[in-house]
């Protein structure tokens, strides 16, 4: 791959606006699973037992995985825009990287 894109801060720029909105599209049914505690504690009850099928525990890595690349995406961005430009900056993108999937795994082994 050639040009911008083969640039890693071309890389991480998509990483953080893919996950932004990924997190943006799963606030509906965030609020669709908290309103099933305003139904009852039964309707409730019964969400949090079909929230143990493994696909949801899966989905549940993948949004712990897109939080955390969006943070140290976020990070990454806000070092860019406050401290002076160095070459060192590029290893921000993999450290960003790199905090997603220790975040991702730390969930994964600890649920």
């Amino acid at each position: 791959m050639s040009g911008k894109r083969a640039h890693t801060a071309w890389w991480a720029f998509l990483v953080h606006r893919v996950s932004g909105i990924a997190l943006a599209l799963f606030l509906p049914a965030h609020f669709l699973a908290l309103g099933t505690a305003l139904a009852g504690e039964e309707a409730f009850d019964t969400f949090l037992r079909w929230s143990e099928q493994p696909a949801v525990v899966f989905s549940e890595w993948v949004l712990v995985m897109l939080l955390a690349a969006h943070l140290a995406g976020g990070l990454r961005i806000l070092a860019l825009e406050f401290l002076p430009w160095r070459g060192w900056q590029k290893t921000l993108a993999a450290l960003a990287a790199g905090f997603a999937v220790f975040a991702g795994l730390v969930f994964a082994l600890t649920r």
